[in-house]
This record gives structure tokens, C-alpha cells and sequence, in this order.
């Protein structure tokens, strides 16, 4: 597993490790606040970044504090729990498209290797081992790529891609073939909101995730490419805090 610094990927690790032998754990340090913002800048402009920083001090902080009953109840439902990764199994490395970081994937010669919540792959790290690389992502692709995809299928008034994807990973950004996607509109309740629909895409992906492994240890595994002509050149990041609001408070989106 290549993971990032934080506790979904542990949630993951949790799901697979008694079914599947995890040799070993990658975790990327990620990229620096200040690289990402300035990069953020670069694409979004620097009024609408200030915006999604506010939103996330203020709303995220918020829902976070008063979400907790609802996080609780959708992870015991479908009894997801967290596991620290065994310390013999895992090593830090500054990003894993470094060259310390593609040694250590050569290194270990995986088959499959599971990719959570890390920073873009690039071209040479996919390419460093022969292996087929597989991420869960928080939307239905190609239609929402980026990040917060059952958001802003909610703001699009598009329910029917509400949902998440398994996918293999190529040296784009969520363009990979797609392995199985589900829809979370089903198991979505007034309780829940921005930070609750990310648990509840976990839940409707370990499943998939898992089916798939088994289905690619076995040499069964069948996947969907997404075309060209499919693959919106749209990215979905944070909304802003104005934003967010605004469709909270006059479409009841949250």
C-alpha cells in the first residue's frame, strides 16, 4: 500500500489485511502546505483559494466537531474500524515520486499495489515496477474527478453519479480504467452533509475494493476504460466558504 498521512488510509489498511497479505506500507509525507497553495494559486487564482481556506477553518472545523454522533454510526453500520500499520511493515519517504521513493517500490517488487489518499503518481513511479496499481476514488469518473465528487453531483443536481469509483491508476488524474462504482444516494439521510458523505462512499467501496483484488489475484479482473471523448477536463476541488454557504442556506445543500 502507498498511503498518505492521515486516518482513511488506515480505515483501508483495517479492511484488507485480514483477506489479503499487505507486505509492506508506503507513507508519503505529502506535499508542503506551501507548494500545494501556490500551485492552488496558479490554477484557481488567488481570491478563490482564500476562499476555500476560509471555508475550511470555519466549516470543515465545524462539521467535523458537530458530525461525530453521525461519523460513529456509519462506521459501526458497516463495521469499518482503524488499524495502525505494523511498524516492521512501514517506512516514510518525502514523496513516493522520489527517487527514494521509486527504489523502495522497486525494492519490494509488488503485484498490486492499493494507493489512498496519496499525492498524483507520476509516469516514471507507475512505471518503476510491473504492477497494477488500484485507488478508490470520492466520485463517480470520468464525470467528477478531483476531490468531494458526491458534493458537487449534489450541487449539479446529478444524483445518479453520487457515488464512488475503484479504479486502476494511470499517469492522469482519475482517468484510469474503471474496476466498479457504486452510488451512495441510497444511504444518504438528512444527518448527513459534506464530511459525512466521504464515510459513506468508504462503506460502498471497501466492498469493491476488496472484490477487486480477489478478482485480480485470480486473473478475472475486467475493467471499462474511460475514453477521451468521456473524461470532463473539469476538476473539482474545496468549494469556497461564499460558495459553500450559499448553497447551504438556499438549496440545502451541505
Amino acid at each position: 500500500m502507498v498511503v498518505g498521512d492521515w486516518y482513511y488510509p488506515k480505515m483501508v489498511y483495517q479492511s484488507l489485511k485480514t483477506d489479503f497479505n499487505i507486505a509492506h506500507i508506503i507513507l508519503d509525507n505529502g506535499e508542503s502546505i506551501s507548494k500545494l497553495l501556490k500551485r492552488r494559486i496558479k490554477r484557481l487564482g488567488l481570491l478563490h483559494v482564500i476562499g476555500q481556506l476560509l471555508f475550511r477553518v470555519f466549516v470543515v472545523s465545524y462539521i467535523n466537531a458537530t458530525s461525530k454522533k453521525r461519523f460513529k454510526n456509519i462506521l459501526n453500520a458497516n463495521n469499518i474500524k482503524q488499524s495502525n500499520y505494523e511498524s516492521h511493515k512501514t517506512t516514510r519517504v518525502s514523496s513516493i515520486n522520489s527517487e527514494e521513493g521509486k527504489k523502495l517500490l522497486k525494492s519490494l517488487n509488488p503485484d498490486i499495489v492499493v494507493i489512498v489518499t496519496t499525492r498524483i503518481l507520476s509516469k516514471k513511479t507507475l512505471q518503476s515496477v510491473n504492477a497494477k496499481f488500484i485507488n478508490i476514488h470520492s466520485g463517480i469518473t470520468p464525470k467528477y474527478r478531483g476531490l468531494h465528487g458526491a458534493y458537487w453531483s449534489l450541487i449539479n443536481k446529478d444524483k445518479e453519479n453520487c457515488g464512488v469509483t475503484v479504479h486502476l491508476v494511470d499517469e492522469g488524474i482519475d482517468t484510469g480504467n474503471i474496476l466498479y462504482q457504486d452510488l451512495i444516494t441510497d444511504i444518504i439521510t438528512p444527518k448527513d452533509n459534506f464530511m459525512t458523505y466521504t464515510y459513506l462512499q468508504l462503506a460502498k467501496a471497501l466492498p469493491l475494493l476488496q472484490k477487486s483484488l480477489k478478482e485480480l489475484q485470480s486473473d478475472r479482473l475486467v475493467s471499462k476504460p474511460n475514453t477521451k471523448e468521456e473524461i470532463n477536463n473539469t476538476l473539482y476541488y474545496h468549494p469556497t466558504l461564499w460558495f459553500y454557504l450559499y448553497n447551504r442556506w438556499f438549496k440545502g445543500i451541505k
